[in-house]
């Protein structure tokens, strides 16, 4: 670059202009080009107006050292050439014959970033409105943006908070969000997840709202179960963190209960983080209400539990809801025993056939047999899977061995001596029926007392109808309309709450926590549902196209999707720098196009410069 002055008179005045000027190679040879109009710069000393040009035109070709050394004046002339450039590479941009030299041994690569994966996740983020839900909450631009980052970390690599900042920078997500991640430090995630806890509810119902409208969701049957996740750590400063029945098999670990309600398309409505040594039955009323007043409850809704809350008291409670409620549960299995002589006789059985899922082929088939009865003005189904039945003999037979030997015990202290009062034998007998009530209800356990004689014969009948029902269990509904089948059906739809809990520990990897404050362990379970939404809504609008892919399985397709910048040097000695995406493979473009998600991952970018001098 250098300076070009002109002059121009105007009246009784001669006006200066200096230029700044740079030459170009044109079609028809090298020509000048004006950059800037510096305007008149005799004031300053005529040594000052070189330097002036050489910091310039250094500070747009990126010498920092030299652009950390100057002054505003300086700063403020680059800013106003960059502002020019900007406006020639849009018009550049819209040109589409234009034409440039490129060095092609000189084109190159740079900055590589995943894109495929958190194209999907934000393209859904979008469909289910959730920017639009955190803006009404009055949470800003920024807090919005990085709960999309949370979020979507927790959907595509779930990382601990400190890993997200270089993880959203390995991704395309910058690009997508027109945001600069580069200086983001955990603290401002810990910010974002402090910002967030306080909306949580309220967040929550929007959502499910938005979902049941963009899905035609239906509610009319609802689902309700429970899982636990544990603690690393003692987490001293979270009232609900206490030991309880561990679903996760770590009784050593502190942790907290998540209860959660879904429709019949697995879609969350209701989440709630309880104390870790909270009991399955004594939680149905309470999710109740905060159903009835986050969601609504509507007139004649069926709820649908497992046997941990087929208790007498629940079940008079769903009886007397003032919605009135419906029920299906499973029953506990000392009920189940006490009704099976009504279901004698397998004759009459109705036969299903349960075929495997298609995402998993390898799955065995499985014949179902269910039986309808009308007892007491409620409706029983008993169900027999064949899939299950090997399972429950494996129980019955463990339970049945470890009797026997006890028995034997007794037996041997019996004849011994040690026992003698046929008070304390029918007690020691008692415990050991109360201990095994699966097996003992098969054997003829008794003393007596007048020959002495402890025996136990097996009776053979009782064991033989045992055989037949092993892979049996008893649902209980107070519905009239319902036939066996459908019952079945709808019972086995509950799998939607056990599927909801499998993928927020496996994929979403909700567990160990390692947050120990109550409201980081509360927003960090919420994310993971926001999480699961995103799931979910993937998988369902596959499968609404017949695709029964996971999301593991598409987001390991999709991370070969890439977005850089193309750095092509052009003869001129301009660069030019394309930021854009990578063209989607055939296997990208299948999965964009069954999930409605557009091919092009960002708007492509041109930005022309010097290049940088050397030697």
């Amino acid at each position: 670059m250098y300076l070009r002055t002109t002059s121009r008179a105007y009246g009784d005045k001669t006006y200066v202009n200096h230029l700044l000027v740079e030459s170009v190679q044109t079609p028809k040879g090298p020509r000048q080009r004006t950059v800037v109009s510096l305007g008149d710069l005799s004031p300053r000393p005529r040594s000052e107006w070189l330097k002036l040009v050489y910091r310039v035109e250094e500070a747009l070709v990126g010498q920092g050292d030299l652009f950390e050394k100057a002054g505003a004046e300086t700063l403020a002339i680059a800013d106003k050439v960059r502002v020019r450039l900007e406006s020639a590479d849009a018009a550049r941009g819209t040109d589409g014959d234009a034409v440039v030299g490129v060095l092609v041994d000189e084109v190159e690569t740079q900055a590589h970033r995943e894109a495929g994966p958190v194209h999907v996740g934000y393209t859904f983020w979008k469909r289910l409105g959730l920017d639009r839900i955190l803006a009404e909450q009055g949470l800003s631009a920024r807090t919005r943006a990085l709960a999309c980052v949370l979020v979507l970390n927790r959907l595509i690599e779930p990382k601990p908070e400190h890993a997200i900042p270089d993880w959203v920078r390995a991704t395309a997500l910058g690009d997508i969000l027109e945001r600069d991640f580069g200086d983001l430090s955990e603290d401002a995630l810990y910010r974002c997840m402090d910002r967030l806890h306080p909306h949580r509810t309220v967040i929550e119902s929007a959502l499910a709202e938005r979902e049941a409208e963009l899905f035609n969701l239906d509610r009319t049957v609802f689902f309700y179960d429970l899982t636990s996740t544990y603690f690393e750590g003692l987490a001293k400063k979270n009232p609900k963190a206490k030991r309880g029945y561990s679903r996760d098999k770590r009784p050593d670990c502190k942790q907290v209960v998540v209860a959660m309600v879904v429709n019949r398309d697995g879609f969350p409505l209701v989440h709630e983080v309880l104390d870790g040594n909270t009991q399955d039955r004594a939680t149905l009323e309470h999710i109740l209400k905060l159903m009835q007043s986050r969601v609504g409850l509507n007139e004649g809704q069926t709820v649908v539990v497992d046997r941990g809350m087929a208790f007498p008291e629940n079940i008079e409670m769903l009886r007397e809801h003032p919605k009135n409620l419906h029920y299906i549960v499973a029953t506990r299995q000392p009920e189940r025993d006490q009704f099976l002589e009504d279901f004698e006789g397998l004759g009459d059985f109705a036969e299903i056939l349960r075929v495997p899922s298609p995402n998993n082929p390898f799955q065995k088939k499985s014949h179902i047999q269910v039986k309808r009865k009308r007892l007491a003005g409620e409706t029983y189904v008993l169900c027999i899977s064949s899939g299950r039945a090997e399972k429950d003999r494996a129980i019955r037979e463990q339970k049945e061995a470890r009797m026997l030997a006890d028995l034997a015990k007794l037996k041997v202290r019996i004849a011994g001596g040690k026992l003698v009062k046929p008070v304390k034998i029918g007690e020691a007998i008692g415990r050991i029926k109360e201990r095994y009530p699966r097996a003992a209800r098969y054997y003829d356990i008794a003393y007596e007392p007048e020959t002495k004689v402890f025996a136990y014969p097996v009776n053979g009948e009782k064991l033989r109808k045992a055989e037949e029902l092993d892979g049996s269990y008893l649902l209980r509904s107070d519905r009239e309309d319902l036939d066996a089948d459908e019952a079945w059906r709808t019972y086995m739809l509950l799998t939607r709450a056990e599927n909801a809990f499998h993928d927020l520990k496996s994929p979403l990897a909700l567990r160990p926590i390692h947050h120990q404050v109550e409201r980081r362990v509360d927003t960090h379970i919420f994310i993971a549902v926001l999480a699961y939404h995103l799931l979910v809504a993937i998988e369902n609008t596959l499968l609404a196209r017949g695709v029964y892919s996971s999301w593991e399985t598409l987001r390991g397709l999709l991370k070969t999707h890439q977005v850089c910048t193309i750095v092509l040097p052009t003869d001129s000695g301009d660069v030019l720098r394309i930021r854009k995406g990578s063209t989607p493979e055939a296997q990208h473009k299948e999965i964009y196009e069954l999930l409605n998600a557009p091919t092009k991952v960002i708007s492509e970018t041109r930005h022309w410069t010097k290049a940088r001098k050397t030697g």
